[in-house]
């Protein structure tokens, strides 16, 4: 099954299910980042912390797997030159419109997170990679590609999901019941049984994988980096997180 087809076409169904992370920001807000008042998410509820990152003023920022009019246009508003790279030609149409509709310069690419092959080597200072990986089956190309990419000193700012949610039975889960089902590394094409994955390929929805910590955290350290921050986040519409955390945010550093 070709992932990145399925996905690419299911993430352009959300947009036009006006899913939450495919809405544009407004116009106050692209105005407040001009004046230095700005904030954006890796996770779903928790802004990134503002020591995270460089000076925006002239750096060059790659949003990573990071379509939707939200995150590029806010960085490129503060002072970034902003390239905005996803799967989802849909989700790159809303970077697109924000930035014609405010002025910005943004620059827009369609391509799989895990091959960068249209940019060259150490081509920015900033990569952000808001929870996306969820969405590829193998996460170490990706940060692979990310370290690539960076100058030296660059910075990685990444979210991601918490494999532990991947354990539980998610019709369950959705009713408020946590059963434990699944084993991890999780993979809808294993985890869904053959009623349930012809039904999201036909309804266009996402499929998902969720990635073992060793290769979301040590995926990174293995690709050089060096992880110099991290906090977890929740999200109410999620049975688990009345429990624990379901997302997590790393800060890292290449030498």
């Amino acid at each position: 099954m070709d992932i990145r087809a399925h996905n690419r076409k299911a993430w352009d169904r959300e947009v036009e299910r006006g899913n939450p992370w495919t809405i544009p920001v407004g116009r106050g807000v692209i105005d407040a980042a001009r004046y230095g008042r700005w904030e954006i998410y890796l996770t779903p509820t928790k802004p990134v912390p503002n020591n995270w990152f460089p000076d925006l003023k002239g750096c060059e920022v790659l949003c990573l797997a990071s379509g939707g009019g939200q995150q590029g246009p806010i960085l490129a508003a503060a002072g970034a030159k902003v390239t905005v790279l996803d799967n989802s030609p849909k989700q790159l149409e809303q970077d697109r419109r924000v930035a014609e509709r405010e002025a910005l310069s943004l620059v827009t690419i369609e391509a799989d997170m895990a091959d960068l092959s249209a940019l060259g080597d150490a081509s920015f200072d900033l990569i952000v990679h808001p929870v996306s990986n969820v969405f590829v089956p193998d996460v170490r190309p990706v940060w692979r590609e990310a370290d690539r990419v960076l100058r030296r000193a660059g910075l990685l700012l990444a979210g991601f999901s918490n494999p532990a949610f991947f354990i539980f039975d998610q019709r369950l889960a959705e009713q408020g019941l946590l059963q434990v089902k699944h084993r991890l590394p999780y993979s809808d094409l294993k985890g869904l049984s053959q009623e349930e994955l012809e039904s999201a390929v036909e309804e266009q929805i996402p499929l998902e994988f969720g990635h073992s910590l060793e290769d979301q955290i040590g995926g990174q350290l293995e690709a050089g980096f060096v992880i110099t921050g991290f906090y977890e986040d929740d999200w109410a519409e999620m049975t688990l997180s009345r429990y624990m955390p379901c997302f997590i945010a790393t800060r890292a550093q290449k030498p």
